[in-house]
């Protein structure tokens, strides 16, 4: 499989995520990420944000004074990443079978988009490669939907309208299968004729112990769990849950 077809259904998708969820996530996440990880960290230590969309969390760090690679499966997501981070390195690739070895002093995965790998054994194998391209202490900073946060999503409902594209999206999950998607329609105008996009992404819902027990599994030590809040106990929140993780 061609690298470029690696995830073609985010890319019709690519402009609406630059405009309104990248921007939003940034800003959610790099404060929390201040706390958790930047603030311990040598300037110009060198950070891969992993499954990196659109690009606007890249330049955040980069400003903030590292060296960051960005890793996205979309190249629709990347064209725009490059625009937003110009002085950043940009990888395509899928997180579950990415090969790197002891290159990055940390790695970020937020936006809960690890939420988009569907089974335990697949999230096993991204743990694995985080962990193989992790330098000696290195950390990894995860942020995940819960299966309670992802309850609370259901049939949240978004979209904008403008003058040459609209969109909406509509988000579903299964408490008794632990599994949902968020459905997406986009109107865009392309040579002067509207087209419409329609696509549907899917959600898997972890528990906490999920989470935890595979991270220790694949090696990772220092394993701690924390709401937006930066509260340890998570029956006080239904937002996404933070964890921190540090290579033994």
């Amino acid at each position: 499989m061609s690298l470029n077809t690696l995830a073609p259904q985010y890319n019709p998708f690519a402009r609406m995520y630059n405009e309104y969820w990248g921007p939003r996530y940034c800003q959610d996440n790099i404060a929390i990420l201040e706390q958790l990880l930047l603030q311990h960290l040598p300037l110009r230590s060198h950070l891969l944000d992993l499954c990196c969309g659109t690009g606007q969390l890249v330049q955040e760090l980069i400003h903030r004074g590292f060296e960051v690679t960005g890793m996205d499966a979309s190249e629709g997501m990347l064209q725009y990443a490059r625009d937003n981070a110009p002085s950043g390195q940009f990888i395509l690739s899928d997180a579950r079978s990415f090969d790197i070895s002891s290159q990055f002093d940390a790695v970020v995965s937020t936006s809960a988009s690890l939420n988009h790998i569907m089974t335990l054994e697949e999230l096993t194998t991204v743990f694995q490669n985080i962990y193989r391209a992790l330098k000696v202490n290195g950390v990894f900073v995860l942020e995940i939907n819960l299966e309670e946060a992802l309850s609370a999503l259901n049939l949240d409902k978004e979209g904008d309208i403008l003058d040459d594209y609209a969109w909406a999206s509509i988000s579903f999950y299964d408490a008794e299968s632990k599994t949902g998607q968020i459905k997406m329609t986009l109107f865009a105008q392309q040579q002067g004729m509207w087209q419409r996009f329609d696509e549907s992404w899917p959600l898997k819902g972890y528990s906490r112990l999920d989470v935890e027990s595979t991270l220790k599994e694949v090696g990772f030590v220092d394993v701690r769990a924390c709401s937006a809040e930066f509260n340890s106990d998570l029956s006080q929140s239904i937002g996404s849950t933070f964890f921190t993780a540090r290579l033994n």
